[in-house]
């Protein structure tokens, strides 16, 4: 996902975000470097620097910051990234879950169903292309048991 555009809405108090997936918001509370009403953004942009992927606020002294899609992707809980999250701590799990089992990653290969290219797929932090339910899989074969809770977010109510 790119940024195309950035603009302020110091009514709003927050950065509005023109981006591939849509506009996005993200609040001035959020931010390191926050402005106030005597030091207010003057400037903020798309960063080229950082493949249009962070966007960039100067503030009238000076002062600058970047901030990452990421952070405005979590603050709007995006669920990709909330999956994406989700599926590289489980795989990081699994990794260690793999390490310590006492099955060899060929009787894991086999009880899984899968080949060893599938099975180093899923050991792979970077791969993005894999299902909760795939990892799920792995982490009890490798000896770890998995809770999920859900609970009402703090804040929300229902």
């Amino acid at each position: 996902m790119k940024i195309h555009r950035v603009t302020t809405n110091n009514h709003r108090k927050a950065f509005e975000l023109d981006t591939t997936g849509g506009q996005l918001v993200f609040p001035y509370a959020a931010l390191r470097v926050r402005p106030t009403p005597t030091n207010r953004v003057v400037e903020a942009f798309p960063d080229p620097e950082l493949g249009f992927e962070a966007f960039t606020y100067r503030l009238a002294d000076g002062s600058e910051d970047t901030v990452h899609l990421d952070a405005v992707l979590e603050y709007n809980q995006d669920p990709e990234l909330l999956t994406e999250l989700l599926l590289h701590r489980l795989t990081l799990e699994a990794r260690r879950a793999v390490d310590e089992c006492p099955l060899s990653k060929r009787e894991l290969i086999r009880r899984l169903g899968t080949s060893p290219s599938q099975f180093y797929r899923l050991l792979d932090p970077t791969n993005r292309r894999k299902s909760v339910g795939h990892m799920l899989a792995l982490l009890h074969l490798a000896g770890r048991e998995v809770e999920v809770s859900v609970r009402p977010q703090a804040g929300v109510d229902g």
